[in-house]
Protein backbone atom coordinates (compact mmCIF):
# COMPACT_ATOMS: atom_id res chain seq x y z
CA UNK A 1 0.00 0.00 0.00
CA UNK A 2 1.50 3.40 -0.94
CA UNK A 3 1.88 5.98 1.80
CA UNK A 4 -1.09 8.32 2.18
CA UNK A 5 0.21 11.38 4.06
CA UNK A 6 -3.30 12.80 4.46
CA UNK A 7 -4.19 9.82 6.65
CA UNK A 8 -0.79 9.25 8.24
CA UNK A 9 0.29 12.74 9.28
CA UNK A 10 -0.75 13.45 12.86
CA UNK A 11 -2.41 10.06 13.30
CA UNK A 12 -2.75 9.05 16.93
CA UNK A 13 -1.57 5.51 17.59
CA UNK A 14 -2.93 3.29 20.37
CA UNK A 15 -1.38 4.10 23.73
CA UNK A 16 0.32 1.32 25.63
CA UNK A 17 1.15 0.61 29.24
CA UNK A 18 4.53 -0.84 30.17
CA UNK A 19 6.74 -1.45 33.18
CA UNK A 20 10.37 -2.19 33.92
CA UNK A 21 12.47 -3.51 36.79
CA UNK A 22 16.10 -3.19 37.91
CA UNK A 23 16.75 -6.53 36.18
CA UNK A 24 15.51 -5.04 32.88
CA UNK A 25 17.85 -2.09 33.33
CA UNK A 26 20.75 -4.44 34.10
CA UNK A 27 20.03 -6.52 30.99
CA UNK A 28 19.91 -3.38 28.86
CA UNK A 29 23.27 -2.21 30.14
CA UNK A 30 24.78 -5.67 29.67
CA UNK A 31 23.49 -5.58 26.08
CA UNK A 32 25.59 -2.44 25.60
CA UNK A 33 28.72 -4.09 27.01
CA UNK A 34 28.49 -2.88 30.61
CA UNK A 35 30.49 -4.93 33.08
CA UNK A 36 33.67 -5.15 31.02
CA UNK A 37 35.42 -3.36 33.91
CA UNK A 38 33.90 -5.74 36.42
CA UNK A 39 35.73 -4.37 39.51
CA UNK A 40 35.24 -0.67 38.74
CA UNK A 41 32.72 0.87 41.19
CA UNK A 42 31.59 3.39 38.57
CA UNK A 43 30.92 0.61 36.08
CA UNK A 44 29.05 -1.47 38.63
CA UNK A 45 26.58 1.39 39.19
CA UNK A 46 24.96 0.29 35.91
CA UNK A 47 24.47 -3.22 37.29
CA UNK A 48 23.33 -2.70 40.88
CA UNK A 49 20.66 -5.23 41.86
CA UNK A 50 18.33 -2.77 43.55
CA UNK A 51 18.92 0.71 42.14
CA UNK A 52 21.09 0.74 39.01
CA UNK A 53 21.58 4.13 37.43
CA UNK A 54 19.78 4.31 34.09
CA UNK A 55 21.23 5.60 30.84
CA UNK A 56 18.79 7.91 29.03
CA UNK A 57 19.01 5.71 25.93
CA UNK A 58 17.04 3.08 27.89
CA UNK A 59 13.93 5.13 27.08
CA UNK A 60 14.18 4.00 23.44
CA UNK A 61 13.66 0.33 24.36
CA UNK A 62 11.70 0.35 27.63
CA UNK A 63 8.20 0.26 26.04
CA UNK A 64 8.97 -2.87 23.98
CA UNK A 65 11.13 -4.87 26.37
CA UNK A 66 10.97 -8.63 25.80
CA UNK A 67 8.64 -8.48 22.79
CA UNK A 68 9.57 -11.44 20.59
CA UNK A 69 7.58 -10.78 17.41
CA UNK A 70 9.44 -9.00 14.60
CA UNK A 71 8.26 -5.38 14.44
CA UNK A 72 5.70 -4.33 11.84
CA UNK A 73 5.66 -1.03 10.00
CA UNK A 74 1.89 -0.71 9.73
CA UNK A 75 0.17 2.52 10.77
CA UNK A 76 -2.80 4.53 9.50
CA UNK A 77 -1.94 5.40 5.90
CA UNK A 78 1.37 3.48 6.07
CA UNK A 79 2.18 -0.17 5.37
CA UNK A 80 5.84 -0.92 4.58
CA UNK A 81 7.84 -4.14 4.13
CA UNK A 82 10.19 -4.49 7.11
CA UNK A 83 13.08 -5.45 4.78
CA UNK A 84 12.95 -1.95 3.24
CA UNK A 85 13.28 -0.12 6.55
CA UNK A 86 16.30 1.24 8.43
CA UNK A 87 16.39 3.52 11.46
CA UNK A 88 16.92 7.18 10.52
CA UNK A 89 17.46 9.05 13.77
CA UNK A 90 16.63 8.81 17.45
CA UNK A 91 16.12 11.54 20.02
CA UNK A 92 15.32 11.30 23.73
CA UNK A 93 14.41 14.29 25.89
CA UNK A 94 14.20 13.50 29.60
CA UNK A 95 11.75 15.37 31.80
CA UNK A 96 13.41 13.81 34.85
CA UNK A 97 15.93 11.00 35.47
CA UNK A 98 14.58 7.55 34.61
CA UNK A 99 14.01 5.52 37.78
CA UNK A 100 15.41 2.01 38.14
CA UNK A 101 11.87 0.57 38.22
CA UNK A 102 8.53 1.98 37.21
CA UNK A 103 5.28 1.87 35.29
CA UNK A 104 4.25 4.25 32.54
CA UNK A 105 1.77 4.90 29.75
CA UNK A 106 3.09 5.71 26.28
CA UNK A 107 1.23 8.13 24.03
CA UNK A 108 2.17 7.81 20.35
CA UNK A 109 1.56 9.69 17.12
CA UNK A 110 2.91 10.07 13.60
CA UNK A 111 4.56 13.49 13.78
CA UNK A 112 6.01 13.86 10.27
CA UNK A 113 5.99 12.11 6.87
CA UNK A 114 8.56 13.20 4.28
CA UNK A 115 8.92 12.25 0.62
CA UNK A 116 12.59 11.92 -0.34
CA UNK A 117 11.80 10.75 -3.87
CA UNK A 118 13.41 7.31 -3.80
CA UNK A 119 12.48 6.81 -0.15
CA UNK A 120 10.09 7.90 2.58
CA UNK A 121 10.84 9.14 6.08
CA UNK A 122 8.28 8.56 8.83
CA UNK A 123 8.76 10.29 12.19
CA UNK A 124 7.04 9.04 15.33
CA UNK A 125 6.76 10.92 18.62
CA UNK A 126 6.25 9.06 21.89
CA UNK A 127 5.66 10.55 25.34
CA UNK A 128 5.95 8.39 28.44
CA UNK A 129 3.95 9.44 31.52
CA UNK A 130 4.72 7.78 34.83
CA UNK A 131 2.17 6.19 37.13
CA UNK A 132 2.25 9.42 39.16
CA UNK A 133 0.84 11.30 36.16
CA UNK A 134 4.05 13.24 35.48
CA UNK A 135 5.95 12.97 32.17
CA UNK A 136 9.14 10.92 32.13
CA UNK A 137 10.46 11.43 28.62
CA UNK A 138 9.59 12.34 25.05
CA UNK A 139 11.15 10.32 22.22
CA UNK A 140 11.23 11.10 18.52
CA UNK A 141 12.48 8.61 15.97
CA UNK A 142 12.42 8.25 12.22
CA UNK A 143 12.48 5.32 9.85
CA UNK A 144 13.91 5.52 6.33
CA UNK A 145 11.93 3.31 3.93
CA UNK A 146 13.69 2.55 0.65
CA UNK A 147 11.51 2.62 -2.46
CA UNK A 148 8.50 4.12 -0.63
CA UNK A 149 8.86 7.73 -1.77
CA UNK A 150 7.23 9.42 -4.72
CA UNK A 151 3.81 9.86 -3.10
CA UNK A 152 3.76 13.62 -3.64
CA UNK A 153 4.65 14.80 -0.15
CA UNK A 154 7.08 17.49 1.00
CA UNK A 155 10.78 16.62 1.09
CA UNK A 156 11.28 17.88 4.63
CA UNK A 157 14.08 19.79 6.39
CA UNK A 158 17.77 19.00 6.35
CA UNK A 159 19.85 19.78 9.41
CA UNK A 160 23.45 19.14 10.37
CA UNK A 161 25.33 19.60 13.62
CA UNK A 162 28.56 21.51 13.07
CA UNK A 163 31.63 20.10 14.77
CA UNK A 164 34.05 22.41 16.60
CA UNK A 165 37.06 23.46 14.56
CA UNK A 166 39.56 21.90 16.95
CA UNK A 167 40.78 18.55 18.15
CA UNK A 168 38.26 16.59 20.22
CA UNK A 169 38.52 16.64 23.99
CA UNK A 170 38.27 12.84 24.04
CA UNK A 171 38.94 10.14 21.46
CA UNK A 172 37.80 6.70 22.63
CA UNK A 173 37.70 3.25 20.99
CA UNK A 174 35.02 0.81 22.17
CA UNK A 175 35.08 -2.77 20.87
CA UNK A 176 31.85 -4.66 20.30
CA UNK A 177 31.41 -8.42 20.68
CA UNK A 178 30.78 -10.85 17.80
CA UNK A 179 27.62 -11.91 19.67
CA UNK A 180 26.57 -8.33 20.55
CA UNK A 181 23.45 -8.33 18.35
CA UNK A 182 22.36 -11.76 19.58
CA UNK A 183 22.62 -10.55 23.17
CA UNK A 184 20.99 -7.18 22.54
CA UNK A 185 18.00 -8.75 20.79
CA UNK A 186 17.03 -10.36 24.11
CA UNK A 187 15.72 -6.91 25.01
CA UNK A 188 12.95 -7.33 22.47
CA UNK A 189 14.04 -6.17 19.00
CA UNK A 190 13.78 -9.41 17.02
CA UNK A 191 14.15 -7.88 13.57
CA UNK A 192 15.87 -10.71 11.64
CA UNK A 193 18.13 -8.14 10.00
CA UNK A 194 20.25 -8.48 13.16
CA UNK A 195 20.35 -12.26 13.42
CA UNK A 196 19.43 -14.01 10.15
CA UNK A 197 22.20 -14.02 7.51
CA UNK A 198 19.81 -14.84 4.66
CA UNK A 199 17.41 -12.04 5.63
CA UNK A 200 20.33 -9.60 5.93
CA UNK A 201 21.61 -10.51 2.46
CA UNK A 202 18.12 -10.09 0.98
CA UNK A 203 18.08 -6.61 2.52
CA UNK A 204 21.41 -5.77 0.84
CA UNK A 205 23.90 -6.44 3.64
CA UNK A 206 26.64 -9.10 3.58
CA UNK A 207 25.90 -10.13 7.17
CA UNK A 208 23.52 -9.24 10.00
CA UNK A 209 24.15 -5.76 11.34
CA UNK A 210 24.15 -4.48 14.90
CA UNK A 211 20.95 -2.78 16.03
CA UNK A 212 21.19 0.96 15.53
CA UNK A 213 19.81 1.47 19.02
CA UNK A 214 22.57 -0.73 20.42
CA UNK A 215 25.20 1.49 18.79
CA UNK A 216 23.22 4.51 20.07
CA UNK A 217 23.33 3.16 23.62
CA UNK A 218 27.00 2.17 23.47
CA UNK A 219 27.98 5.67 22.35
CA UNK A 220 25.80 7.20 25.08
CA UNK A 221 27.53 5.05 27.70
CA UNK A 222 30.98 5.81 26.27
CA UNK A 223 30.36 9.56 26.49
CA UNK A 224 28.89 9.24 30.00
CA UNK A 225 31.87 7.28 31.28
CA UNK A 226 34.49 9.35 29.50
CA UNK A 227 33.28 12.93 29.85
CA UNK A 228 30.76 12.84 32.72
CA UNK A 229 32.48 10.64 35.31
CA UNK A 230 29.83 7.95 34.72
CA UNK A 231 27.06 10.27 36.02
CA UNK A 232 24.11 9.38 33.78
CA UNK A 233 21.78 11.71 35.71
CA UNK A 234 23.61 14.72 34.21
CA UNK A 235 22.14 13.95 30.77
CA UNK A 236 18.83 15.60 29.86
CA UNK A 237 18.74 14.66 26.17
CA UNK A 238 20.46 12.55 23.55
CA UNK A 239 20.00 12.65 19.80
CA UNK A 240 21.80 11.04 16.88
CA UNK A 241 21.37 10.30 13.19
CA UNK A 242 22.17 6.78 12.01
CA UNK A 243 24.78 7.39 9.32
CA UNK A 244 26.00 3.87 8.58
CA UNK A 245 26.01 0.27 9.75
CA UNK A 246 28.13 -1.48 12.32
CA UNK A 247 28.81 -5.21 12.19
CA UNK A 248 29.11 -7.11 15.48
CA UNK A 249 32.76 -7.43 16.47
CA UNK A 250 33.79 -4.08 15.00
CA UNK A 251 35.17 -1.18 17.05
CA UNK A 252 33.40 2.16 17.55
CA UNK A 253 35.57 5.25 17.65
CA UNK A 254 33.85 8.06 19.57
CA UNK A 255 35.21 11.59 19.40
CA UNK A 256 33.79 14.00 21.96
CA UNK A 257 33.84 17.80 22.14
CA UNK A 258 32.75 19.71 25.23
CA UNK A 259 30.34 22.56 24.55
CA UNK A 260 28.12 24.95 26.47
CA UNK A 261 25.66 22.68 28.22
CA UNK A 262 26.26 19.83 25.83
CA UNK A 263 28.64 17.27 24.36
CA UNK A 264 28.98 17.00 20.58
CA UNK A 265 30.13 13.63 19.22
CA UNK A 266 30.92 11.61 16.14
CA UNK A 267 31.01 7.81 16.00
CA UNK A 268 32.87 5.88 13.31
CA UNK A 269 34.06 2.34 12.57
CA UNK A 270 37.78 1.79 13.20
CA UNK A 271 38.11 -1.27 10.97
CA UNK A 272 36.63 0.54 7.94
CA UNK A 273 38.78 3.66 7.89
CA UNK A 274 36.47 5.63 10.16
CA UNK A 275 33.33 5.01 8.14
CA UNK A 276 30.54 6.95 9.89
CA UNK A 277 28.02 5.07 12.01
CA UNK A 278 26.40 7.91 14.01
CA UNK A 279 26.36 11.57 13.05
CA UNK A 280 24.82 14.80 14.39
CA UNK A 281 25.22 13.37 17.89
CA UNK A 282 24.49 15.69 20.81
CA UNK A 283 24.12 15.00 24.54
CA UNK A 284 22.32 17.80 26.39
CA UNK A 285 23.43 18.32 29.98
CA UNK A 286 21.90 19.72 33.13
Amino acid sequence: MPIDPKIALGAELPSREFAWTPSDVQLYHLGLGAGARWTDPAELRYLDDRAPQVLPSFAAVAPTLHETEPPKVSFPGIDIDLAKVVHGYQEIRLHRPIPAAGKATLGRRIAEVWDKGSAAVVVQEHTAVGSDGEPLWTARSSIFAKGEGGFGGERGPSSKTELPDRAPDFDVSTPTLPQQALLYRMLGDRNPLHSDPEFARAAGFPNPILHGLCTYGIVCKTATDTALDSEAARITGFRARFAGVLYPGETIRTRIWRGEGELVLTATVVEREDAPVLADVVLSLS
